[in-house]
């Protein structure tokens, strides 16, 4: 078996921490899969998984080989589908990570709509709200709130902005009364996203004046939808985002608190390896998106209509 695509299979056991599950993703046997794996370990001089009965894990020259590796492999495949292409068609896999709320309220129907116009390509979506090294989990395009976690790994370019709400149910508010001030949150019953890079920690502007409190988290969450769910239910307020808050709010199951104190404004972003230009299926795809969330997105847009965005 030739050295690079021993390579993509060490690349895909990486990711998957498994070499069954590599092998079916590869259309392999799981010998063929070990196989490759010790050729490449003798071929570079090194051990580079950690087996055992339970479970597959890098060893240390592993973790140090596993992101060139990806790099070579992306490159290599990148290669042989741009020869495989003709004319102004884009096929072939494309694999791109999002947060989950995001991912599956708004991003799922955008990219079947970029998939219809080009029927050749091959989109693969993970929704998933940790975060993700994309160079290091094979991903061609990562979407994300806020910024890049390493300016030298990653490009970046906005797609959106993201507008954070603070918001309750008429139920909790007719019970506990709505906070005044941000210092008010104190006695309230918080919800918390636990991936908020300050914690705790909510930070509020009115015109010149700043004020920062750190909340009690009643309820810890690591996706956004099972937060809003919880406030919908009344167990307290939550700092949503307006694309995932904007039909609750729409709707009156949700509604703004401390509307007149702006919470800070992020954005969407669409992340990529900065060692190489993108692909022309990544750069059409971010273009697609950025014509479809800029300069307002639907959410917003939807707000702006109803007359709420302007209270946010």
């Amino acid at each position: 078996m030739d050295q690079l695509r021993a390579m993509e299979i060490f690349v895909e056991v990486a990711r998957l921490r498994n070499f069954s599950e590599a092998g079916r993703r590869l259309g392999l046997t799981r010998a063929m899969v070990s196989k490759a794996i010790l050729q490449l370990e003798e071929k570079l001089g090194a051990r580079l998984l950690h087996r055992s009965t339970r479970e597959v894990s890098l060893t240390d020259v592993g973790q140090a080989y596993l992101a060139p590796c990806t790099a070579t492999v992306a490159h290599a495949q990148e290669a042989a589908r741009a020869v495989a292409q003709t004319g102004d068609d884009l096929a072939g896999p494309l694999r791109i990570q999002a947060p989950s709320s995001f991912g599956s309220e708004w991003l799922a129907g955008a990219l079947a709509d970029f998939a219809l116009l080009h029927p050749q390509l091959e989109p693969m979506l993970y929704v998933d709200d940790a975060l993700l090294d994309p160079i290091e989990h094979g991903f061609d395009l990562t979407i994300r709130v806020g910024g890049i976690p390493d300016v030298h790994a990653l490009a970046m370019r906005p797609l959106a902005p993201c507008r954070g709400v603070l918001c309750a149910s008429p139920a909790y508010l007719a019970r506990h009364g709505a906070p005044l001030t941000p210092q008010d949150l104190q006695q309230h019953r918080c919800l918390h996203f636990s991936h908020l890079t300050d914690g705790t920690q909510w930070h509020f502007t009115r015109g010149e004046e700043r004020q920062s409190v750190r909340v009690p988290a009643a309820f810890t969450a690591n996706n956004g939808l099972v937060l809003q769910q919880a406030a919908q239910r009344g167990l307290g307020i939550v700092y949503n985002t307006t694309f995932l808050a904007w039909r609750s709010l729409m709707e009156g199951t949700l509604v703004p608190v401390l509307s007149d104190w702006q919470l800070p404004l992020n954005h969407l972003s669409a992340l990529y390896p900065a060692s190489r230009q993108p692909s022309p299926k990544v750069r059409a795809l971010i273009d697609f998106l950025v014509a479809e969330y800029q300069p307002i997105p639907p959410w917003d847009r939807a707000l702006n209509q109803s007359g709420l965005l302007s209270s946010i």
